[in-house]
Order: C-alpha cells, then structure tokens, then sequence
C-alpha cells in the first residue's frame, strides 16, 4: 500500500487517499477514476511528499496514536450496535424511505438507517429533510 497527499486542483483542498501500488495510481489516474471528495472535480493530482522517517520518540507517540484509533473505533462500533437495536434497517431503499416518512406525516415508523451516495444525501438536506451520516464499520474487518 502506498498513500499519496493529493489536491484538488479546483477547490484546492489537500487530502490523503491509499493505493494498492504507485501503477495503480497511474491507472487509476489516466481513466479519470479519481475525484476530489469534496467537489467531485477529476482535476486531482499528487502533491510533494517527504517521506516518513522512524525513531524511537515517535514510535511512543504512534503507539498513543494506535490507542487513541482503538479507542475511536470502539465508539464507533458501540454506535452502531445502538443503531441496530433501535433502528430499522432499509439498505439501498434509505432515500426512498426518509421521504416516505417526511412527506407521509401520518406514517409512523422508527428511525430507519441505510445507505445513500453524497449526491443523495445533498438532495435530502436540502429538502429539509434530517439525516445524519456516520462512519460505518464492517464488522467481517474489525
């Protein structure tokens, strides 16, 4: 795996992103598969990167760091089993369903939770519709 910093050359903002290899990059770059995560412009390059060098007064820290992700990632997880008890799940249907229930007063349902693409989730908030996106960890990786 190697991680490039890379920038959006139309909002301008900077960002990590991971690949595979550096050919994947290339690939993945001459087919125009890769986009800025906040405006969705193609026009992403890699910046300069230093390249990152180990001693032993940053190996304290990084442990400090791996903990601090442990600890964020079981606060991630404890919300999600929260969500599965308390929530209905409706997978790919989830825009369908939160209009649904914005539109139909009437309807009477549990919170619901699912899947939706940035572009979605724009569209909903700006209907005035309330929905809260969160990370989701894959429980068959963690």
């Amino acid at each position: 795996m190697i991680k490039y910093k890379l920038e959006c050359k139309n909002c301008e903002i900077t960002f990590d992103s991971w690949f595979a290899t550096s050919k994947e990059y290339e690939k993945l770059k001459k087919k125009k598969l890769l986009s800025c995560y906040n405006c969705d412009s193609p026009e992403v390059e890699k910046t300069l990167m230093a390249p990152k060098l180990i001693n032993s007064k940053i190996k304290s820290k990084n442990n400090l760091d791996q903990s601090k992700s442990l600890e964020i990632k079981k606060t991630i997880k404890n919300y999600q089993k929260f969500i599965k008890e308390n929530f209905k799940y409706v997978g790919e249907n989830f825009v369908y369903e939160a209009r649904s229930i914005h539109y139909d007063k009437k309807k009477k349902t549990k919170g619901i939770y699912g899947n939706a693409s940035k572009n979605d989730i724009k569209e909903l908030k700006e209907e005035g519709i309330e929905i809260q996106s969160i990370p989701w960890l894959d429980d068959k990786n963690n």
